[in-house]
């Protein structure tokens, strides 16, 4: 998937800024390629999991549909872990099949890293990221 490297910055911005809880948000793009990034409130507010309020994530959905774009990819972080799905990440990722899960890691703090994967299934596979 195309991604500038802006949106992967951001990504990593909004990582830190709620570490030491996840961090969560919603991209637009077309199909293959990311162009907008919105970062939503994580109301769990906890370190081991994320979720998205309703209204908000509506809200934003159309946002990115005026935009002319569709949803084409969900991210959050791990604060503490590597960049891969977890279980809780695979159960809740089958109400958007389609979409690329993006995952940022502080694992180490010094050298945050995206991946990003399609679950469908419960299978979990990469997602080449193409810096743009």
């Amino acid at each position: 998937m195309k991604v500038p490297k802006a949106l992967l910055d951001e990504m990593i911005e909004h990582t830190r800024e709620d570490d030491p809880n996840e961090c969560c948000g919603l991209i637009g793009g077309v199909p293959g390629e990311a162009i907008t990034l919105h970062r939503m409130e994580n109301t769990a507010h906890s370190p081991l999991r994320y979720e998205m309020d309703s209204k908000e994530q509506l809200q934003v959905y159309k946002q990115i549909l005026e935009a002319g774009h569709d949803i084409v990819g969900i991210y959050h972080s791990h604060t503490r872990t590597a960049a891969y799905p977890s279980q809780t990440d695979i159960n809740l990722a089958s109400g958007w099949p389609d979409a690329v899960y993006f995952i940022v890691s502080l694992e180490n703090p010094d050298e945050p890293y995206v991946r990003a994967f399609h679950i469908r299934d419960g299978q979990v596979e990469d997602v080449d990221i193409q810096e743009t």
